[in-house]
This record gives C-alpha cells, sequence and structure tokens, in this order.
C-alpha cells in the first residue's frame, strides 16, 4: 500500500486522427473514421450500387412479368394452322402484331414504373426512352441535382425542376424572407452587402442561392444524409465554379464560400438541425445522462495538467465551459466551430499557464473531455451531427478547426466508452460510483483512490470534506458561502450600528427641546409695545419747509 502506483494517462495517436484512407486529411468518426472527401466518394459509390441494384431488380420483375403475360396469352396468341398465317400478307400480320406489342408494353411499363417509384426521386421521368437511358438519366440526375447553373434555362435546371416536382407537380416555394427572424434578416442584409462588391458574379450567386433553398423547401421528407449531400453539392459545385471565376485564387473563393454558407444555414437551420428522420435528438438524451452519471470523475483521474487553485487557470476554465456551451446557440456551422476553437484556445492556455511552457496534444486531450464532462453541453451530439453534415468540408478537413472538432469527437467518443479500466479503477469501484452508492476522495499520499461507503458518521463527513477538496465546484461554492457568511455578519453589525445612531440622535433631540425649555422658562420673553409719538415728531426737515400760503385778496 505504500507504493505508488503509475497513474495512467489518456492518450491518443496523433495518426488515429486523420483518414483511414491515408489522405492526409482529418478523419471523422460520424464518417467512420474517414475525411469529408473520401466519405463523398464513398457514400457515392454505394449509392450508385444501390441504383444498380435497384434497376437490376426492376429489370427482374419486367421479365417475370413479360414471362407471367406472354403464359397467359399464349393459347389465344396462336390462330389456328400454321399454313393459313404464313399465306397471309405481310403487311396484313402487321397490324395485330403492333397491337400485341403496344399492349405488352404498356403492361410491362405499369408495371416497371410501381417499382420505380421506391427507389426514383421523381414519377415523371418519361419511360419510353429505354431502360439504358432512364439509368444513365437517373444516375445523371442523382449526381447533379444540385450543379448550379450560371444561365437559366439550362437542360440540368429543367431537369432539376421536374425532380422536384413529384406527383403533386410543381408549385411554388414559400416566402421564407417574409418569415425570418431578425437574425435571418440581419445575415440576409449583410450578404446582399458583400454581394454588391463583387457586382455581376455577385447576382448570380444570389441567385442560385435563393433557388438552392426554395428546392430544399421542397424536400422536407429527405432523409439526413440526403439534405447533407444537396448542400455539400452545392458547396462543391459553387467552389468550382468560383474557383474559376476567381482564377484559381484559394482566399477570395474561402472568403466567398464563408458568406454562402453563413446565408444558407442561417436560413435552412430549422428545417436540417436535429431532423425528425435522424435519431439525434435521442443520442442527446443519452450522452446527456452518461455525462450526468460522471459526474463524480475527478481531474486527477483523468491526468489533466490543470492546476484550478490559480485564478488564471480557473477562470481559464471557466471561459471554455462557456465556449462550448455557447456552441449551441449559434446557427451557422462556421460559428459553431469558432466557438470549439476558442474552447480549445482557452485549454490550452490554462494548460500552460500550469505547466509553464506549452502544451501538446496528450495534455490536450483529456483536458477537453474533463471541460466536456463539467459543461454537459446541450445537444451535443445533434450539433457535431450538424457541423458534420452541413459545414463547409475544407474546413473540417484542415486546419486548427478542423484539428479541434476532431478532438471533440474523440473526446466524446471516449465519454461514450469510458470504463473502470480507462480510469485505472477497479471494476467494483467504478460501479458505486456510478451507482452513487459512493464518491471519490481526495488521493492520498500514497497516490490510491481509497474509500469506505459511510460505515461511519464521521467517515461520511470526512468524504465530504474531502470531496469539497476535490471537486472545484463545490471547492468555489463553499468558498462562495463563506463571503456570503461574513458579507452577512458585516450587514447585521451595520444594521447594528445604524440602531445606535438612530437612538442617539432621537435621544440628542431631546435633550436640545428640553434645554431650549428650561431657557424659555428662566428667561421669559416680554415683547414692549412702541411709544406713541405725534405725527410730525419725528420729521426733523420741518424747518426747512416753506411757510403755508396764506390767502390773498384783489381789489376789484
Amino acid at each position: 500500500m505504500s507504493q505508488k502506483p503509475e497513474r495512467r494517462g489518456i492518450h491518443v495517436d496523433q495518426s488515429e486522427l486523420l483518414c483511414k484512407k491515408g489522405c492526409g486529411y482529418y478523419g471523422n468518426a460520424a464518417w467512420q473514421g474517414l475525411c469529408s472527401k473520401c466519405w463523398r466518394e464513398e457514400y457515392q459509390r454505394a449509392k450508385e450500387r444501390q441504383i444498380q441494384e435497384d434497376w437490376a431488380f426492376a429489370e427482374k420483375l419486367q421479365r417475370e412479368e413479360e414471362v407471367a403475360y406472354a403464359s397467359s396469352q399464349g393459347p389465344s396468341s396462336q390462330p389456328g394452322p400454321q399454313p393459313q398465317a404464313q399465306a397471309t400478307p405481310p403487311h396484313a400480320a402487321l397490324t395485330p402484331f403492333s397491337k400485341f406489342e403496344e399492349k405488352k408494353t404498356n403492361e410491362k411499363m405499369r408495371k416497371v414504373t410501381t417499382v420505380k417509384k421506391f427507389f426514383s426521386p421523381s414519377t415523371r421521368i418519361a419511360p419510353k426512352k429505354g431502360l439504358v437511358e432512364r439509368e444513365d438519366r437517373t444516375l445523371r440526375a442523382w449526381r447533379g441535382i444540385f450543379s448550379p447553373s450560371w444561365e437559366l434555362g439550362s437542360p440540368t435546371e429543367a431537369l432539376v425542376a421536374r425532380l422536384r416536382e413529384g406527383h403533386e407537380g410543381k408549385t411554388s416555394s414559400p416566402s421564407i424572407s417574409r418569415q425570418a427572424s431578425l437574425e435571418t434578416d440581419r445575415v440576409s442584409k449583410d450578404f446582399m452587402e458583400f454581394l454588391k462588391t463583387m457586382q455581376r458574379p455577385g447576382r448570380e450567386i444570389h441567385k442560385q442561392c435563393r433557388a438552392f433553398i426554395e428546392s430544399m423547401a421542397n424536400k422536407k421528407d429527405l432523409g439526413a444524409d440526403e439534405l447533407s449531400e444537396c448542400v455539400q453539392d452545392f458547396y462543391q459545385n459553387l467552389s468550382d465554379r468560383l474557383m474559376s471565376h476567381f482564377k484559381g485564387s484559394s482566399e477570395s473563393v474561402e472568403r466567398v464560400m464563408d458568406q454562402v454558407e453563413k446565408y444558407i444555414m442561417t436560413r435552412l437551420y430549422k428545417s436540417v438541425f436535429c431532423p425528425e428522420t435522424t435519431d439525434d435528438e435521442k443520442k442527446d438524451l443519452a450522452t446527456q445522462h452518461r455525462i450526468r452519471a460522471l459526474h463524480w470523475v475527478t481531474i486527477e483521474m483523468l491526468c489533466v495538467s490543470m492546476d484550478e487553485e490559480i485564478p488564471e487557470v480557473s477562470d481559464n476554465v471557466v471561459k471554455a465551459i462557456t465556449d462550448v456551451i455557447e456552441m449551441d446557440s449559434k446557427r451557422v456551422p462556421r460559428d459553431k466551430l469558432a466557438c470549439i476553437t476558442q474552447c480549445s484556445k482557452h485549454i490550452f492556455s490554462a494548460i500552460k499557464i500550469t505547466k509553464k511552457e506549452p502544451a501538446s496534444a496528450d495534455d490536450f486531450l483529456p483536458a477537453l473531455i474533463y471541460i466536456v464532462l463539467k459543461a454537459n453541453p446541450p445537444r451535443l451530439q445533434s450539433n457535431i451531427q450538424y457541423i458534420t453534415r452541413f459545414c463547409n468540408p475544407s474546413r473540417l478537413m484542415t486546419g486548427e478547426d478542423g484539428y479541434y472538432f476532431t478532438n471533440l469527437c474523440c473526446a466524446v467518443a471516449f465519454i461514450e466508452k469510458l470504463d473502470a479500466q480507462s480510469l485505472n479503477l477497479d471494476t467494483d469501484e467504478f460501479e458505486r460510483y456510478m451507482s452513487g452508492q459512493a464518491s471519490p476522495r481526495r488521493p492520498t499520499d500514497d497516490g490510491g483512490w481509497p474509500l469506505e461507503a459511510g460505515a461511519s458518521h464521521q467517515g461520511a463527513a470526512a468524504a465530504a470534506a474531502s470531496s469539497v477538496a476535490v471537486n472545484p465546484a463545490l471547492a468555489q461554492l463553499h468558498h462562495s458561502l463563506e463571503q456570503l457568511s461574513g458579507l452577512s455578519e458585516r450587514q447585521d453589525r451595520l444594521m447594528e450600528g445604524a440602531r445606535g445612531l438612530q437612538e442617539e440622535l432621537v435621544s440628542w433631540e431631546e435633550g436640545v427641546r428640553r434645554q431650549v425649555q428650561d431657557i424659555l422658562e428662566r428667561y421669559p420673553l416680554e415683547v414692549r409695545p412702541p411709544p406713541a409719538s405725534a405725527i410730525d415728531t419725528e420729521n426733523a426737515e420741518t424747518d426747512r419747509l416753506p411757510p403755508p400760503l396764506t390767502p390773498q385778496v384783489f381789489a376789484g
């Protein structure tokens, strides 16, 4: 027991993050370890094989129908003596044979059309050009169903329009802009301002984007993979055209494609994020419950090189958790990737501060797993699938965004498969932690992870205290409660002083009032009336007045 066991860290070889095809790009668990380019190639080949099998099945049914029809019409189709039929002129025997061929063809096409409804994207494709031409037309429709054309009225656009009509015929798309939210309106306005700088190519790009959004509005019944392929085909075709327009300037093309992705996915977000045709919501709940069950996993169990007792490290951890949670509030795949990138950069900063040296890839993945466990991001699986399906593939294949996203997928996969061996624990101990019967303590001096299942009251108290010491969240909560307790005591002292001051003011007012009353009683105030005087007594200027006028008499 005195020997300290060596704890095994989480290590993932960087080659495991790359595509299994060996192309050098980052792979993805949702694409069976392939990059987006290789996955699209494999998916396209699988889809073409499926189409070939469907047409082979249709041909088989067609042949069986022909044999059944021929057997049912066999006796009636042979009219009596053979010599008489040979004596009939060729032009006379042609008419009944033509009617027979027409009837057989109609019966055959009725069956083929019924079978074709199960795998053909539309039932409005003309059925009278032969099986090979129909097969080629269907393959072209699948390959270029969303290939944008710079000219209106092109054959490809007409084909897309026919495939989009369906049984109900072509209907006008609802006005998406009138039902858009404020964010959608703002994004649309920014997109228009951006396209104004490109003049005519900008108008064509806007026209193609609007047409694509309207076409997607009529494809609500498609599965998530089909919707993803439609969007990715549009990205690829538009990127190829922009590459020829900008004469190979990848930076200009990337800038335009970022704006196109932001505009399109903001408008399509509600219809393509976690669609009803998938089980993304069920996976979200399963992942969320799994992370909640692993709430007891500590930073020491994962061998994470971060010390949350350092304030700067704690701040970076909080920022990383905030970023990965904020990912769900974004609509554009590029913005969701930006949240993952910011989260990862905060993790690298926290590790660098702790180790006082640059972090390595082996340090990053365990820390990312720890952040995901602490954050328990909402709709994590749906967000990962949304980015995988609808993000510009160049971002997921290369660059830091693709690297961090691949690591996040690895972290989620590790959490789903996490077991006792992954944490260097005993199976029974792991099961007790998962069931909630026990919780881990702070590692002892000998490096073990002992736990007593609460045999005594003191043991339970010690376990609670050690849990507070081990879990940074509980430690932070305990520290906050202590601060609140100190503030409450200060508030009580302040209120007591305020009440004392109020009593002193009341007593001072009473004392002043008594002193004034005593003075008034001791020295009463007497108000004497002023002495009476003549009217002119106080007039000192009387002697300077002229004598009064005396009346004068004039003789007449």
